[in-house]
């Protein structure tokens, strides 16, 4: 599953104090996390107000059969560079002693976080990656897509 995705764009500085008060030296991401969660809930999903976490910004999307939630920040890469990425990334969690399949509301949410995302002509180099993909920067960049296409 695609589930980090990557881009450039100058919409998304931290806000005054975010890097040295609020997240952890040189990270920030609460603007890209505030535009993320208005632009999912104009795609219907119900989510939270971002929190800020030491690592970047997280966003809980409500969902009855697991904890599914975005995380957000720069991306120290490029100097305008962002990543965000959605947890589980995995097909399947374990809840209860039960197996639960979680691509078809994963896939959901990654296809209207690119809708999101493209349709902002100020965000540039969209890049989807799997986990793993990313873990490892084995990625082909021209494998860089929502899934389903």
């Amino acid at each position: 599953m695609k589930t980090h995705v990557e881009f450039r764009s100058d919409k998304f500085p931290p806000y005054d104090g975010e890097q040295e008060d609020e997240i952890n030296p040189r990270r920030w991401g609460r603007r890209l996390a505030e535009f993320l969660a208005n632009g999912l809930r104009r795609e219907g999903f119900e989510v939270s107000e971002p929190d800020l976490e030491d690592w970047g910004v997280a966003i809980s999307v409500t969902n009855d059969r697991f904890p599914l939630w975005i995380g957000c920040g720069n991306h120290e890469e490029y100097a305008d560079g962002f990543l965000c990425f959605i947890e589980p990334h995995t097909p399947v969690v374990r809840r209860w002693f039960r197996e639960i399949d979680t691509v078809e509301r994963v896939a959901a949410l990654q296809a209207a976080m690119h809708r999101v995302l493209s349709a902002d002509p100020s965000i540039r180099d969209i890049r989807w990656w799997t986990h793993d993909e990313f873990d490892s920067q084995a990625a082909d960049p021209s494998d860089a897509r929502p899934a389903g296409e």
